[in-house]
């Protein structure tokens, strides 16, 4: 046996011992998801000149009004840049027609069932003007969180919360229980102007 073939058989037989079973078979690991790091929650008054609602927002969101052609009045984006979203927000005058809009709310809800892994229906009473729904959508749902408010004689306010990036539940459950705080405090603010 010459120089070579002795290389080459003790190659052969450490790759041998390498390939043994060992305890350790290489599982590669989960993917993760980016840790983001929220602020502190604090809170502004949002009152724009003629609008027949108000309450309080985050100091950390932007209200832009809603200027798509199909739009009403007092219909606004509170987005939320640290979290990568925004709250639709539309608003109704009643004119005894409260059921249609409830109706309408749930409709839209409900349209998220196919992803949807529960839908969570809260009762809200602020006070006696201020009273709704909370909806919360469990699973890979477009939209989290949506909601009305109205006093059921005048004002119906209804709310959805929207990422801009892929429904992932898992991935998201920061930022949605964030901004359920928020949406929970521009409900327990809400007045009627």
């Amino acid at each position: 046996m010459n120089f070579k073939q002795l290389v080459v058989l003790v190659f052969l037989a450490m790759v041998i011992i390498a390939c043994g079973d060992n305890e350790d078979n290489g599982v590669p690991k989960p993917k993760g998801y980016y840790r983001i790091t929220l602020p502190a929650h604090a809170y502004k008054e949002f009152k724009p000149a003629n609008c027949p609602y108000s309450f309080d927002i985050s100091t950390t969101a932007v209200a832009i009004p809603d200027t798509n052609s199909l739009s009403e009045p007092f219909w606004y984006y509170i987005v939320m840049p640290k979290l990568n979203g925004q709250i639709y927000l539309t608003y109704k005058k009643l004119n005894g027609d409260f059921n249609k809009y409830a109706e309408d709310t749930r409709t839209l809800v409900y349209k998220h069932t196919s992803r949807a892994s529960s839908i969570n229906e809260s009762v809200l009473k602020v006070n006696d003007n201020v009273g709704g729904i909370l909806y919360e959508i469990g699973g890979d749902a477009a939209s989290p969180i949506q909601f009305f408010v109205t006093d059921s004689t005048n004002h119906f306010l209804r709310g959805a919360l929207y990422f801009n990036s892929a429904p992932n539940a898992d991935s998201l459950a920061p930022a949605i229980k964030y901004a359920k705080e928020d949406i929970m405090k521009m409900i327990g603010t809400l007045k009627w102007n």
